[in-house]
């Protein structure tokens, strides 16, 4: 399969932030079907407030991408904090907050339907 990025449907646009999903890019075994994901955010992006009502008020979906531009901070449940930065793979467990320290543009692949269900709360925490 192939999508180019203005192909993959804009979910969520909002100050700073720009969330693309691309539902049923593929199947990852007991994870079900994954979606293919480029974001891109602005410098000073804290997903914190957006996750509150969540479970541990954290994403509880896992993330595996790749950064292409910037430096993204994530913070565990425990208060481990780790940084990605341009050229890193990553991988984020479910439980955690991000926060961005440089404009940053990357691409994920996630479980689509617990990442769509974080992605609707977001949407819902903004629009009030």
């Amino acid at each position: 399969m192939r999508i180019n990025r203005q192909d993959v449907e804009v979910q969520m646009a909002i100050p700073g932030a720009t969330l693309r999903q691309h539902r049923d890019f593929g199947t990852a075994g007991d994870l079900g079907g994954i979606s293919g994901e480029y974001f891109t955010f602005g410098a000073g992006v804290d997903t914190t407030e957006l996750f509150v009502g969540l479970n541990g008020n954290a994403c509880q979906c896992p993330h595996w991408g790749y950064v292409l531009v910037g430096t993204i901070t994530t913070t565990d449940g425990a208060g481990v904090q780790e940084t990605v930065r341009e050229g890193d793979l990553f991988y984020w467990p479910a439980g955690h907050n991000v926060h961005v320290d440089e404009d940053a543009e990357i691409i994920m692949f996630s479980p689509q339907d617990e990442h769509s269900a974080v992605i609707q709360h977001m949407l819902d925490k903004v629009s009030g």
